[in-house]
This record gives structure tokens, sequence and C-alpha cells, in this order.
């Protein structure tokens, strides 16, 4: 609830039903006030690569928030023998194992190359969850990786059901417009009021290229995760994402753009940034096979949804 925006998210829960608590989970305190649950879904963390960098808040407070906060519903789920389902992220992956892959220019889009050989835990469905972890990963990637060892190494002594599902770019109506998290958010709103919008890196292409997932399909596995409960046959960690068929470049967004809204010159930028990946796709073949789960909404209904959205509420920018 710390960012700008998220009281909207409070009268949104509580217009479904839902009891909703006010407090910090940096605090355990705060968490003494929550009753036994069944299970516990914690999606709670500063989400950007970006963050804890120099210009993007302090580094001593994301980690409070993404593993200390972790830690402490760890400690919850120890003393109520509660099941944990980790949403955690595909920047735990290796920053410079990904940055080497071997890549092709496939019109206005990265791809992989098809005549050389791929490196471990990547095929042309994109990256699995043996790809290399090695840091780099940013300091954001590194609360999550962490939080992810101290989940399982809390749920192998203390005997509770985890569940890590590694995710995508999560994209949907109402997700805040954030040029580090959210971008397909803040492409559309941004492209719809003619703000000004760049291609940063790999020469101005606007070619880097990102899976897209709808939070509604996350919420199906969820519930197919809970309801097997403590499965041994089922993996702990698993990708979930829209996959290659979800993939789209800036390019290609920008395209779909000018189809619905008229054009808009998007300026181009040579700035080499060092979190900026040219392509990132994951294989979520593991979660597909483990839970007969499959996304169900396309990216090209996302994007309707957010566009919808960003007609009917032309100040988002300002509010998230």
């Amino acid at each position: 609830m710390a960012r700008s925006g998220s009281e909207l998210n409070r009268q949104k829960i509580q217009s479904l039903g839902i009891h909703f608590v006010h407090g910090d989970l940096r605090n355990r305190s705060d968490l003494d006030a929550i009753p036994e649950v069944d299970w516990v879904i914690d999606c709670a963390a500063l989400p950007s690569a970006l963050a804890g960098t120099a210009g993007h808040g302090s580094s001593r407070n994301l980690i409070e928030h993404n593993l200390i906060g972790t830690l402490n519903l760890l400690e919850y789920c120890r003393q109520h023998q509660s099941g944990l389902i980790l949403l955690s992220t595909s920047r735990v992956y290796s920053i410079r194992d990904l940055v080497s892959l071997p890549l092709t220019e496939a019109g206005d889009a990265f791809a992989l190359d098809p005549e050389s050989s791929l490196p471990a835990g990547v095929s042309h469905d994109g990256i699995d969850e043996s790809f290399s972890t090695t840091p780099p990963v940013s300091l954001y990637g590194a609360t999550k990786r962490a939080s992810e060892t101290m989940a399982w190494e809390y749920a192998e002594a203390f005997d509770f059901p985890l569940r890590i599902n590694r995710c995508g770019v999560l994209a949907g109506a109402g997700q805040f417009g954030r040029a580090d998290q959210g971008i397909f958010s803040y492409w559309i709103h941004s492209h719809l009021q003619q703000r000004p919008l760049r291609y940063i890196g790999f020469a101005g292409s606007g070619r880097q290229v990102r899976d897209c997932l709808h939070p509604w399909d996350v919420a199906q596995l969820i519930d197919k995760q809970i309801t097997s409960g403590i499965d041994p046959t089922k993996p702990v960690i698993a990708n979930v994402s829209g996959g290659v068929e979800s993939a789209r470049s800036l390019s290609q967004l920008t395209q779909w753009c000018n189809e619905q809204f008229g054009n808009h010159t998007i300026a181009t930028s040579d700035e080499e940034r060092p979190f900026d990946l040219p392509w990132i796709v994951l294989n979520s073949r593991l979660a597909r096979d483990a839970w007969q789960w499959q996304p169900s909404r396309s990216t090209n209904r996302i994007l309707a949804e957010i566009a919808e959205h960003a007609r009917q509420h032309p100040a988002w920018l300002e509010i998230s």
C-alpha cells in the first residue's frame, strides 16, 4: 500500500466483500492480528528491477519489503502450518546469461537465432527453470531469489506446503502505469495520451521482447495449486508465463497502439542501462504439465482490456 494509487486497490477489494486488514509486513507484530489461515499467497514486493538503485529508492527499504516481509510470512506459516504460495519473478535469472543469448532480428522483434546452439535452460519455447540464476540479477532479483531459498528451507524444516511461481510480465486493466514495472499499461496509457515515449537501448529499435500474462490466469493456477495441496510429485518452483505465443516487442506494441489510437512518434535513445534485457520469454511447460494449466487470455485481449481502461481513466498515469 506504499505506492501512489494503492488506496484504490483497497476500495476495490472491500467492494468485493473481502475482509481487509491494514498492516506492514515488515513489522512482525502486525501479523499477530491475523487469524490462522490455510494458505498464504505472498505477492507483496517492490516489483521493479531498478528498485533500490541510484534514483530509485532505498536499497535497504527494498530488502526490508521484499525479503524481511517474506521472512515474517514464513514465520507465520511455521506457527500456523499454513501453506505458502510465493509469487517470484523472471528477474531471478542471470542478467549476464540473458544478454548473452544468441539473438537475431526477426523484423521488428528480437528472436532466438535458429542457427545457433542454445545454452542450458533455453529452448525455442523459452527459458526454463534450470536456466542460470548466477548474479548479477539486480537487487530486486536478489531479494526474490533469496526469498525463494528461505521459503524452501522453511517448508522443508517445518513441513508445510510450498509453491514458488516465477512470473513473467503481468498485465491487465488497472495495473499501475510505470515504465519500470507495468510496461504494457504504461505504454498504452502514454500512447493514448500522446505523451513522450522512447525506445531506450538496443540501437533505439524497440525490438526488446517480453512475454505477457493476465493476473486472472495466475489466479487459476494458484487455485489448482491449493487444491492439489501437499503432492510431492508437483514441482516446488515453476515458471508462470504466457510463453512465446504471448511475447511482444515494444515496436510491435507501438504498432498495435497506432492501430487503436492513431500514429504516435516514438523517440529513440542509444542509452544502455545495466538491467535492460533484449529478450526474456519464460517456458511454462512444467506448470502446464503438473496442473493441466494454460493461459486463457491472449495478449491482444489483454491489450484491449488495458486500452479500454485507459479510455475510461485519462488521469491514470497521474494517479499511479
